[in-house]
């Protein structure tokens, strides 16, 4: 096991990487911005060092200062946790060449999986459902192939960035002049996000959920899976809400999905944790979207309702042990949802809000976990994502955990800043919400967005 590691990465993910770490008896090594110097996850670690100015290239993105840190640190191994430089495979490749571990996947699993078209073609050969659509990466130069194939499957088709996620690099075409627009916008989005504005077709499921399944892998060849979640409750393909277990999916249909999520990470050599995201059509026939190599935000309601703890986990397989557990140890106990807390003002089309937070009172209770970093007299920088919290309820049933979560959302208090707390008591309240009755657009549609 390793004795100390260095956490890449800021906010609760940071928070949580050190208390995964401190539980092993590892001593946890914390980065920093110079806007970030009173953060939370600094106070916790046992050492912080200080590696650049607030823009993210400057110290989060900045591949050589969090190496340089490492080697002042002498750690054995780094964790990324989430976004950052989390699925840069090259990242990775640095890491280990400075003979530091880096806790995820191997660099060509990384590689391999990342790269939506080749993630494709593997999930074909391993006969995991995918989507109609091209069979390879649209030529720049073909716009007219691109038209032809949009034909075959049937518009609405949807246009996505071979590389990255996130919602980024992706558009929706109903016809051929929205297609050759759509590729063009693509293209300069995932260039700008990516440094790749490869991108590739595929017909577009209506009104379909997000249904995603979490998997463990260890360097042993063993891959497990730990159920699936739903995170059907999205704005602009940004989750909002997650659950487990997926509420409208059959017994049979929940095997069927997480033995398609094993296989296909077994076939790329897959260790660490991870997801194989799908999307479900309203038949429930359910099509592969992509593949995370890393953590999700959303981790924590796996966690509630299977008693795993994800992060240990991570950190044991990139130590070299096997898995703790084998597959028929793994059961799903209850219900969990999980909701983003996010420093926005939703009646002003989501806008960031920074400044300082005079009051926060997070609930508490039985059933009730809050992952966060912020505090009374926290400042929230202008910088970073403006997520600043997630509650994660948990109960023996899906109605009574969204009584535990409404109840939740009224005790949260964070003044005087403007967040998602209201939003998602509405959304809580929703009768479609309620009933399963939605899509990934639902929220879209309420919103009149």
């Amino acid at each position: 096991m390793f004795s100390r590691i260095l956490i890449a990465n800021r906010g609760e993910i940071a928070v949580r990487i050190i208390r995964a770490a401190h539980d092993l008896g590892i001593e946890a090594v914390a980065v920093y911005s110079t806007a970030d110097k009173d953060s939370k996850h600094v106070k916790m670690a046992d050492q912080a060092i200080c590696i650049g100015g607030p823009a993210p290239a400057e110290s989060y993105l900045n591949i050589s200062r969090i190496i340089a840190a490492a080697e002042i640190a002498n750690v054995d191994a780094i964790h990324p946790g989430y976004g950052f430089l989390a699925e840069n495979a090259h990242f990775a490749e640095v890491c280990r060449s400075c003979n530091i571990e880096f806790i995820g996947p191997s660099v060509e699993a990384m590689r391999l999986l990342g790269d939506k078209v080749q993630c494709k073609q593997l999930a074909i050969k391993n006969k995991v459902p995918t989507s109609p659509g091209s069979k390879g990466k649209i030529d720049p130069d073909a716009e007219a192939d691109a038209v032809k194939i949009a034909k075959e499957i049937g518009y609405p088709v949807i246009i996505k960035a071979a590389a990255g996620g996130g919602g980024r690099g992706m558009r929706v075409a109903h016809n051929d002049m929205s297609l050759r627009s759509g590729i063009k916008a693509a293209r300069q989005e995932a260039e700008a996000a990516f440094g790749d504005g490869t991108v590739y077709l595929e017909k577009f499921i209506e009104h379909a959920r997000h249904v995603e399944v979490q998997v463990l892998g260890d360097q042993h060849g063993n891959v497990i899976h730990l159920y699936e979640r739903d995170c059907t409750m999205q704005r602009r393909k940004q989750k909002l809400i997650e659950e487990s277990p997926c509420p409208v999916i059959t017994q049979d249909e929940r095997e069927k999905i997480c033995k398609a999520a094993v296989r296909l990470c077994k076939s790329a050599g897959y260790y660490s944790a991870g997801t194989v995201e799908f999307l479900m059509s309203s038949d429930k026939t359910f099509y592969l979207m992509e593949v995370n190599t890393r953590v999700q935000v959303e981790h924590p309601v796996t966690e509630m309702v299977t008693g795993v703890d994800i992060l240990k986990e991570q950190i044991r397989i990139a130590a070299g042990e096997k898995l703790s557990y084998t597959q028929k140890q793994i059961k799903q106990k209850g219900h969990a949802i999980e909701v983003r807390i996010n420093a926005e003002d939703p009646a002003k089309n989501f806008t960031p809000c920074a400044g300082t937070i005079e009051h926060f009172d997070a609930p508490g209770g039985p059933g009730v976990r809050v992952d966060t970093h912020c505090h009374s007299g926290y400042r929230i920088p202008p910088n970073y994502d403006s997520m600043i919290a997630k509650l994660i309820v948990h109960q023996p049933t899906r109605d009574e955990t969204i009584a535990t979560l409404k109840r939740a959302l009224r005790e949260f208090k964070i003044d005087p800043i403007k967040t998602t707390i209201p939003l998602h008591a509405d959304l809580a309240r929703n009768g479609n919400f309620v009933s399963n009755d939605i899509d990934i657009n639902f929220v879209e549609r309420l919103l009149g967005m």
